[in-house]
């Protein structure tokens, strides 16, 4: 089995973590990325084994990506490369649908025009694919609308069900769960997932959906106002400030640490998709904001958080998902807890 790999966005938080474990299992690695300064303040923060090719270039840009595949014969691509600000997408909608749809078909595209058809697309997507995702109000399921705004400021903060009646919000499973997304960038990881499932299966070849929950660890952009709200509150903690939680402190998120993702990514292209496959990758532990400031702020010796009536515009109420197919399909489970993670990224924090 031919054994390079290609990844976009490759000098980025997780695409270095995973060239590095690439690398140490016997891989060709290159890696193609446009090295933004909203990710990447200097040439200094960027960190990749020595043997990596690292081609500066443009996702959207048809002449960077025919001089990428003209030096470098991948048998799989890893997708990483993506704008992924929520908040940010809604200003600045442009930007991501070109980087994030336009930067797709243009992978695409240069792949035709090169001949080219990779043993495996691997697609780094995100669980913001499902927007509030479904819930539950006694044994009836359903999909609430998107929050509006006017429901949010005045701080109706759960989605009501049908009736009326509190409603249970219901951990995603990509082969149940649709998709219906909420912010524009959702929209546009949404798009990536549909292109590369139609070229996929168009040239007889595999691929690799990974909806990823929300990734923090050490490696993280701590410069990025957008890289989440891990690393957000941890800057803020140590710096002995008091952390502000949004809406009533109630959101919901599934936090999984950098060394579990990459371990489900290399899992992805050491045991590649048999036509197509979509997976759900988190730490299976649904938590709530609250209850993350809390856990930094003790460590960090901070003063208490304080919950706010404050919410962004897009943002969804409840994020989880169940991971018995991703441990099926990819012999991977997750091994970092919140507890082990927390002190793991700021001990980083600490000593960068």
């Amino acid at each position: 089995m031919a054994r390079s790999v290609l990844i976009t966005g490759g000098a980025g938080f997780i695409g270095s973590a995973l060239s590095s474990l690439l690398v140490a299992s016997g891989y060709d690695v290159a890696v193609m990325d446009v090295l933004h300064p909203q990710v990447h303040s200097g040439s200094g923060d960027i960190s990749l084994p020595q043997s990596v090719r690292l081609f500066t270039g443009d996702v959207t840009h048809a002449p960077d990506w025919d001089a990428v595949l003209r030096l470098f014969k991948p048998s799989q691509i890893v997708h990483l490369a993506a704008e992924t600000g929520t908040a940010q997408s809604l200003s600045e909608a442009t930007r991501h649908g070109s980087v994030n749809v336009v930067g797709t078909t243009q992978l695409l595209d240069a792949l035709s025009r090169s001949g080219m058809v990779p043993e495996q697309l691997v697609l780094a997507s995100s669980r913001a694919v499902y927007g509030e995702g479904s819930w539950r109000v006694g044994a009836q399921t359903f999909y609430p609308l998107p929050r509006s705004h006017a429901q949010l400021v005045a701080g109706s903060w759960d989605p009501q069900g049908p009736e009326g009646g509190p409603a249970i919000p219901i951990p995603s499973r990509a082969s149940l769960t649709e998709p219906r997304p909420t912010n524009i960038y959702a929209a546009t990881k949404l798009a990536q997932e549909h292109l590369l499932a139609a070229w996929a299966a168009a040239h007889d070849t595999n691929l690799s959906v990974l909806r990823l929950q929300n990734v923090y660890g050490p490696g993280q952009s701590l410069t990025n106002s957008y890289t989440g709200i891990v690393a957000l509150f941890a800057r803020l903690a140590r710096a002995g400030e008091t952390l502000e939680v949004y809406e009533d402190g109630r959101i919901v998120r599934d936090f999984v640490f950098i060394d579990d993702v990459v371990e489900a990514l290399f899992s992805a292209v050491r045991s590649p998709a048999r036509g197509q496959r979509c997976l759900d990758i988190g730490s299976g532990n649904a938590t709530t904001i609250h209850e993350l400031a809390r856990e930094v702020a003790r460590i960090c010796s901070a003063p208490e958080p304080v919950v706010v009536p404050k919410f962004r515009d897009g943002d969804v109420r409840a994020a989880s998902c169940e991971l018995e197919p991703a441990i099926s399909a990819l012999d991977w489970r997750p091994k970092w807890s919140l507890a082990d993670g927390l002190p793991a990224l700021l001990e980083w924090i600490e000593n960068s």
